[in-house]
């Protein structure tokens, strides 16, 4: 299967899933691209943005885990275009 680059918006409203958050995170390591973190202090939640470089099933299911931990929400978009190896 090929890569696609697709974009993980997370929204975490209990902190108490943040260790699992980074565990699921750190086992897609190697197609992480970038990621981003921001503390919304004044609404009592945290968005992770991460960009990643994977085949569909490993998104999928990194998107699916991610949306089952409690007060965690997780959405996907992705690339429609495949990505070009030779791209600089």
């Amino acid at each position: 299967m090929e890569n696609r680059l697709s974009v993980v918006s997370i929204i975490v409203e209990d902190r108490d899933s943040a260790v699992k958050i980074n565990d699921l995170l750190h086992e897609c390591g190697r197609y992480i691209v970038g990621r981003m973190g921001l503390p919304y202090r004044e609404r009592g939640v945290s968005v992770i943005c991460v960009v990643i470089d994977a085949p569909g099933d490993v998104i999928s299911a990194l998107s699916g885990r991610l949306g089952m931990l409690p007060g965690v929400t997780a959405k996907t978009m992705t690339s429609r275009a495949p990505l070009r190896p030779d791209a600089p």
